[in-house]
């Protein structure tokens, strides 16, 4: 098994891709995303996070969160998030040999994309990413049309125009 080298740093402020195991075609985030929100929620409040970013399309989502002074643990908090959304909904997916054997649902990928944001520049970088990412995927035809994103509480508080679209991409080292 490969020696995945996770960053931790205590009180970081990071970027995640997490999927669903069945991406072409699944729309099952964002038809259970009242499920996801709540899940999200209890997790936070077990293991206090801030939230910097988060959109949720139908099949993966993207954030930016910190974790608090002294906290690297954001593996814990993906675990029990993921947990808790597939407990909170029906059955429906098939499953494989070994998730069976574990008692394991089939809904999302065991592993995630983690990056930890260096300095103002990636951190803003890794915002516009996260707020432009459906638009990226055809989702829609503007940045404000997408309701499942943390882009209309940014509008509300100042942080980006109604009309934004997102800054330069082009300075990322991720692609989904």
């Amino acid at each position: 098994m490969p020696n995945y080298r996770r960053a931790w740093h205590p009180g970081g402020t990071y970027f995640f891709t997490v999927n669903l195991i069945e991406r072409t075609g699944n729309d099952l985030l964002i038809r259970h995303i009242t499920e996801l929100r709540i899940s999200v929620r209890a997790v936070k409040a077990r293991y206090p996070f801030t939230i910097h970013a988060w959109v949720v399309l139908p099949d993966h989502l993207h954030c930016v969160i910190e974790l608090p002074q002294g906290d690297s643990d954001f593996a814990t908090r993906w675990r029990l998030i993921k947990d808790t959304f597939s407990k909170s909904i029906p059955l429906t997916e098939t499953r494989s040999p070994v998730r069976l054997r574990r008692g394991e649902r089939g809904i999302w990928q065991r592993r995630y994309w983690e990056h930890l944001i260096r300095d103002e520049q990636d951190f803003v970088a890794h915002m516009d990413y996260v707020h432009i990412n459906p638009l990226k995927h055809g989702l829609v035809e503007r940045v404000a049309e997408w309701p499942y994103s943390t882009f209309h509480r940014l509008v509300e508080a100042g942080v980006y125009p109604h009309d934004s679209a997102g800054g330069d991409l082009n300075n990322l080292e991720y692609d989904d």
